[in-house]
């Protein structure tokens, strides 16, 4: 079975499962869909890859809850919340100097995700969390069928 075959079955059937987990535990199963995505586009794979994009999201759950807080200081002051925003995107892209905050998207989808959330983290980082490792789930299970099912080489004297 070819990899993307294999990637597609996991997926699938993962998914299906994280749908019931999401509902199961109360978890927002979209920021779950995230923190699997974020496992799958990090350029690192396996364990410094989980490590990293859970790092990442993590970090954008605290910018995010940073922007939304300072701009609570002054709602009446729209300057006040684009400002802040551009000044910690900067910080949110200067941080990947640090190996385990180096992978930009990751953190922009935590702090996607708890804008979208509403600023609700309680609710956001355990969806992300479990997200994320069934995104780790997904891919390697997948490369892991793709490489079982690989076909031998034929021997010589089965080509003919």
């Amino acid at each position: 079975m070819n990899i993307l075959l294999s990637l597609a079955l996991t997926t699938g059937i993962l998914s299906g499962l994280w749908g019931w987990v999401a509902v199961s535990l109360g978890l927002i199963s979209w920021a779950g869909f995230l923190g699997c995505t974020a496992y799958f586009a990090c350029p690192q794979g396996g364990i410094k890859g989980l490590a990293i994009s859970a790092c990442t999201l993590m970090s954008g759950v605290v910018w995010a809850l940073a922007i939304m807080h300072g701009t609570a200081l002054a709602p009446h002051l729209e300057i006040i919340g684009y400002t802040l925003t551009g000044v910690v995107a900067f910080f949110m892209c200067l941080q990947a100097k640090n190996m385990l905050l180096s992978f930009v998207p990751g953190t922009f989808i935590g702090a996607c995700a708890t804008f979208a959330g509403q600023g609700e983290w309680r609710l956001v980082v355990p969806s992300l969390m479990v997200g994320v490792l069934f995104g780790y789930a997904m891919k390697n299970s997948g490369l892991w069928l793709a490489s079982r099912t690989k076909k031998a080489p034929l021997r010589q004297h089965e080509k003919a």
